[in-house]
């Protein structure tokens, strides 16, 4: 069975859509390097494609789009490269299987934020990290009353990427900041307010959505985006009564009050010290006390630095970022804990944010040069 499923479906007068599926169900449709090559040359290819009016990107099965990267590959491919040195100096990273994933990964992503051709997005059910990262780039991003986001990644020691720079310090009153370094759950109507979904269609309309696509005239290329819009606002209207209601939106002037501070270390302490009757506040909390505090400074260094950058500037920020948390211990004893051994107990390189040496932050952060 191929991991990723292309094929065009034929409209009026020699139209198409291009459909993307993501195929590992079992898996929830995580993705592996081969399924980002693949995808980005078809992208490639049918950007190219005049009878291709506009792209369709859903995932197998009803319980994922997508739930993030094939991380068990990338801890795999780091411990074998690393089991006889102590780290894995700048060239050895870049050229090993885990940079490769990263520098891939963000370029099709950047690229679906680019794309020229409209890009509709069916995320419905869980859409994690790497899932995330392709969702929030198309043009049409439509969830269900099943749809689950987060970027959960501090629970494995890294930190939000996948253009996480970038769309979490676009959403209103700094929420971004608290759903990056807990990794809270968020819904449907959560992810309207924040920004990161155009439309709320519920998710047994799915079939019946895609064969009326099929039936519109296409014929006219800058009607398109127009005419997505009115078919997803009707399906939408009629699904209404099955939505749930935002969580965050309910708690947002308590989560603005919790990251008021200006510093890590008091948003870390007021937010794990608090008493919340709500239980999505508690989950979150649970959530940011079981996360490694290395990896929740990395995230805040991160998402202070990249406030004023450009998406293409987020994802190459990002790639350093990322290369240099495949070169420490932290990442890979939190896939081990949570994904391989699944023990769920990692043994953090910190308990404490104030233990953590400020020079290595700054490593973090310094540029990896392939030399």
């Amino acid at each position: 069975m191929t991991d990723i499923i292309f094929s065009e479906l034929s409209c009026k007068h020699g139209c198409k859509i291009g459909v993307i599926e993501l195929n590992k169900p079992k898996a929830l449709n995580a993705l592996s390097l081969n399924m980002i090559r693949l995808m980005h040359e078809k992208l490639i290819m049918w950007a190219s494609d005049d009878n291709i009016r506009f792209i369709i990107m859903q995932g197998a099965g009803d319980k994922a789009f997508c739930a993030g990267g094939d991380v068990v590959s990338l801890y795999h491919a780091i411990k074998s490269s690393t089991e006889a040195k102590a780290v894995l100096n700048d060239y050895e990273i870049i050229n090993n299987p885990s940079g490769e994933f990263f520098t891939l990964e963000y370029k099709l992503d950047l690229y679906i934020h680019e794309y020229t051709k409209p890009i509709l997005a069916w995320g419905d059910g869980y859409v994690f990290g790497g899932g995330l990262g392709l969702f929030a780039g198309a043009t049409h991003r439509i969830t269900t009353e099943k749809t689950i986001m987060a970027m959960p990644e501090t629970a494995i020691g890294l930190y939000p990427d996948v253009g996480a720079s970038w769309f979490l310090n676009q959403m209103p009153n700094n929420l971004g900041l608290f759903l990056g370094i807990t990794g809270a759950f968020f819904n449907t109507a959560d992810a309207k307010y924040l920004g990161l979904s155009d439309f709320s269609i519920e998710s047994s309309k799915n079939k019946t959505l895609i064969n009326e696509l099929c039936q519109v005239d296409w014929t006219v290329q800058n009607d398109i985006s127009d005419k997505l819009d009115n078919i997803l606002r009707d399906f939408e209207s009629n699904s209404c009564s099955v939505m749930p209601v935002s969580k965050v939106q309910e708690n947002e002037s308590i989560i603005t009050s919790l990251i008021l501070h200006n510093n890590i270390d008091s948003i870390y302490n007021t937010i794990v010290n608090a008493s919340f009757e709500d239980k999505w506040l508690r989950t979150a909390q649970q959530k940011l006390y079981s996360a490694s505090v290395l990896s929740i400074l990395i995230t805040y260094k991160q998402l202070e630095l990249s406030k004023n950058f450009s998406i293409a500037e987020c994802f190459e920020a990002e790639k350093n970022l990322s290369y240099r948390c495949c070169q420490y211990t932290e990442f890979s004893e939190g896939v081990r804990a949570q994904l391989v051994d699944k023990d769920k107990n990692p043994q953090w390189a910190f308990n404490k944010l104030s233990d953590i040496n400020p020079e290595l932050i700054q490593w973090f952060f310094t540029k990896v040069t392939n030399t």
